[in-house]
């Protein structure tokens, strides 16, 4: 069955969509000096043409590691690098982030100081799995007890994450502190909800 997206948000600099299914899967591209960085693509046509209408590609960018998605078939038809967990993008305005470094689950953010863009892969999200109803964005259920610590210190006003749509503005930031400081108090709550955010 073909996937299907439920939403396209044009940002100006870039552009996110987002699967229409539970986990709510969403990619990014993001364009600066003419070139244009695919972070966790999923490959349809229609935002895929617009993301790549930004500029030259430059590089796909896969910032979890289990999470292939159509980073390998994107970057291979686009004749671009492949970035897998990289420790730098180069030729690129970002900074990298390890988020977390364990077995079976490493992870990279991005952050464009220039545009105070953050994007994470899975720690962070906005679908129902992550935050339900009750905030804007929730750390993901198996990181709650002890959330990573290196997103903290930043103040986004371009919130881009793995599940979800963005958040932009003064509430991308506020989104990222409410969901470090509920995470410890909503897990049971978040528990509850699973079964209804896969209906």
């Amino acid at each position: 069955m073909p996937l299907r997206i439920g939403e396209i948000d044009d940002f100006g600099f870039g552009l996110t969509w987002v699967a229409d299914e539970p986990m709510r899967r969403s990619a990014h591209a993001l364009a600066a000096g003419g070139k244009v960085w695919l972070v966790d693509p999923l490959d349809v046509e229609e935002p895929m043409e617009r993301a790549l209408a930004l500029g030259e590609p430059a590089g796909v960018i896969q910032l979890l590691d289990r999470h292939n998605r159509h980073c390998r078939t994107v970057a291979e038809r686009l004749g671009v690098p492949h970035l897998r967990l990289p420790d730098a993008v180069p030729g690129s305005p970002f900074e990298v982030v390890e988020v977390v470094d364990v077995p079976r689950w490493r992870e990279r953010a991005l952050w464009w100081p220039e545009r105070r863009a953050l994007v994470v892969a899975e720690a962070v999200g906005t679908g129902p799995f992550f935050c339900g109803d009750e905030a804007p964005a929730g750390i993901h259920l198996f990181l709650r007890l002890r959330p990573p610590g290196a997103l903290r210190r930043f103040e986004p006003e371009h919130l881009l994450v793995g599940h979800g749509a963005g958040l932009h503005g003064p509430q991308a930031a506020d989104a990222l502190r409410t969901a470090y400081a509920r995470s410890r108090r909503d897990v049971p709550r978040t528990l509850a909800r699973i079964p209804r955010a896969f209906r």
